[in-house]
């Protein structure tokens, strides 16, 4: 079956049709990763959007049953150059064509991806239209293509009750703006009792959890469609919880100290990204996915220090509050599928929380 795609510009690939049969609207983003189509399916991140992969070959290895980041698809389409029909990996338990049909997924391969993601990089990023329809004519469409817009994605992927992941050791809280399955087993491998919690929980509620620190998640959308997010985060600062923000999350800690935030042009999104960490004069290659970025010169020396930068356009990459024990990062240092070069963000996150554990007992 054909397939069209077209941009909100006008602009018109054909290809073939993949997954689901049908038409979708959606916000058009590319991803630089050669590897980790699973996870970039099932991360809520993407939760409004349709993924253009510019890895010319994607479904090699197939889909398996362990590295999901959610329990389904949160993308709304996916677009590739060559898609594989015979994936040869010992943990493939379906093709990649099988999981999107499962999941009514509609996709498009055999277009050009390359000259796709030329043209977002030149004019941004926008909104695009997949459609298997044989008598598909753009200009019928073009009004509901512009016009679309991805409304409260963070309550359409948020858990819609309270989860509990036993553990032994320190007792922390995940808000969960969409947080990826690899934030939680990252605490819960290193022997975390974490509480998962709903986006809109209130600030008296998750402090009554008297955990010894929060995380705040990533997530989808702009981080100023977070109203009652961001007054909860502010009532959670102000009760000196150590706070880990990611993503989503480290953007809406700088909205609730009124800083502000930007869209980027075309945005972060691939794990190939190479960041500065300021403090330790090393550079990091991180996996991202974020289309906003905080304001630099809305910050505040005497509120705040910039920690690490994007060593590809400067934009700020991670922030460490002064007189607050509270630090933010835009990565991943999840970072699944990889790579794994900042995960040493969650043992300093914990041990930050020791150090503020072990000065309550003593103050007290």
């Amino acid at each position: 079956m054909k397939a069209s795609l077209a941009l909100e510009d006008g602009t018109i690939f054909k290809g073939n049709s993949v997954g689901a049969a049908g038409e979708v609207i959606g916000e058009i983003v590319f991803n630089t990763g050669m590897t980790g189509y699973q996870e970039i399916l099932t991360d809520p991140s993407y939760c409004g959007q349709i993924v253009t992969m510019t890895y010319p070959l994607i479904g090699n290895y197939g889909i398996n049953t362990d590295d999901f980041e959610s329990t389904k698809p949160h993308l709304k389409g996916f677009i590739v150059r060559e898609l594989c029909e015979s994936p040869s990996n010992w943990r493939s338990a379906e093709t990649l064509d099988q999981y999107l049909k499962r999941y009514d997924i509609i996709a498009i391969e055999g277009i050009d991806t390359r000259a796709l993601t030329k043209i977002l990089r030149n004019k941004g990023t926008m909104n695009g239209i997949i459609s298997t329809d044989v008598n598909f004519k753009v200009e019928n469409k073009m009004k509901e293509i512009r016009g679309f817009s991805n409304i409260n994605p963070v309550d359409k992927v948020t858990c819609q009750n309270v989860q509990h992941y036993k553990g032994d050791g320190l007792k922390v809280a995940v808000v969960d703006l969409g947080t990826k399955a690899s934030i939680i087993s990252s605490l819960t491998n290193r022997g975390c009792d974490v509480v998962v919690l709903p986006a809109k929980t209130s600030a008296e509620e998750i402090l009554s959890l008297n955990t010894d620190g929060i995380v705040l998640s990533n997530g989808p959308g702009d981080p100023k469609d977070c109203t009652q997010e961001i007054q909860n985060i502010k009532g959670i600062i102000n009760a000196e919880k150590p706070i880990l923000g990611v993503c989503l999350g480290h953007q809406l800690v700088a909205l609730a100290n009124d800083l502000d935030t930007k869209r980027l042009k075309y945005g972060h999104r691939g794990c190939n990204h190479p960041v500065k960490d300021l403090e330790k004069d090393l550079t990091y290659i991180t996996s991202q996915n974020h289309g906003h970025t905080i304001v630099e010169s809305s910050l505040d020396k005497d509120l705040a220090t910039i920690t690490h930068v994007s060593m590809n356009d400067g934009t700020i990459e991670g922030i460490r509050y002064k007189n607050k024990p509270i630090f933010t990062v835009q990565f991943h240092p999840e970072a699944s599928p990889g790579p794994r070069d900042t995960a040493y963000l969650f043992d300093e996150f914990l041990e930050s929380l020791k150090i503020h554990k072990e000065g309550k007992r003593v103050a007290t």
